[in-house]
């Protein structure tokens, strides 16, 4: 896998780009450009010899015997301003590096929690169709309503019915699969019976029996601890 590049890589560059700028390639060039010729037959310092730079007192000592007194005045002068521009627009580069780097991290992460989220599913995210029955029943029971709290109920009731399916158990009536439940596998038993009594209690008997909101929530309940027991809700 490539490395990928730091805030502490774009300093180095930076300063390592701006150190070969300014001791090895600007000397370099004076020394050239000034070794134009010798018309008066004076002997001047040799420039350097061999891979190594050339020093700035070298440069300057060289620039300084070559040259006139006005020349090497004026070159002094424009050399300052030479130096300043470069330092200006050295710092201008390390800047749009240094944002540069930072803004590639930036993208790169990014792309790695765009990449991530991909990852998922749409399983992940999706609602179970159980739980969307349950939230409905839920809300069905809670909205006073005695004829949607009887509804909910016998939808509940029909999803202790699919889980009783689900787990195995057969049978012509839900009383029959439950008959079969082996209560070390099964610890709401119980309370299934309960609800489903209190089911059955509503569908035979109707609005005859009036149904409050706190019985319709203690019969939810039920069911609820029944469906947490099997993760069949959450």
């Amino acid at each position: 896998m490539t490395p990928q590049p730091t805030l502490i890589d774009g300093f180095q560059w930076a300063f390592q780009f701006i150190g070969q700028l300014a001791f090895q390639w600007v000397p370099a060039t004076i020394i050239t450009i000034g070794n134009t010729g010798n018309p008066e037959g004076v002997v001047y310092p040799q420039p350097p010899i061999g891979p190594l730079p050339a020093t700035s007192q070298q440069a300057a000592d060289y620039l300084q015997a070559a040259s006139t007194p006005a020349a090497y005045s004026q070159l002094m002068h424009d050399w300052g301003i030479f130096v300043a521009l470069s330092l200006f627009i050295s710092l201008l580069l390390a800047t749009l590096i240094i944002y540069c780097v930072i803004r590639l991290l930036q993208i790169r992460h990014h792309e790695r929690l765009k990449f991530e989220a991909a990852q998922e599913t749409v399983k992940a995210h999706d609602v179970p169709r159980s739980q969307l029955r349950w939230r409905r029943i839920v809300e069905e029971v809670s909205s006073e309503d005695e004829q949607k709290m009887r509804l909910g109920i016998l939808e509940a009731d029909i999803m202790l019915n699919e889980l009783l399916d689900s787990l195995g158990y057969k049978g012509e009536t839900m009383a029959d699969k439950m008959r079969q439940v082996d209560r070390a596998n099964f610890n709401t038993i119980d309370l299934a019976w309960e609800a489903h009594r209190a089911r059955n209690a509503i569908a035979h008997q109707g609005t005859a029996t009036p149904l409050t909101l706190r019985e319709a929530r203690h019969i939810i309940g039920l069911y609820e601890k029944i469906f947490r027991e099997f993760r069949f809700v959450e």
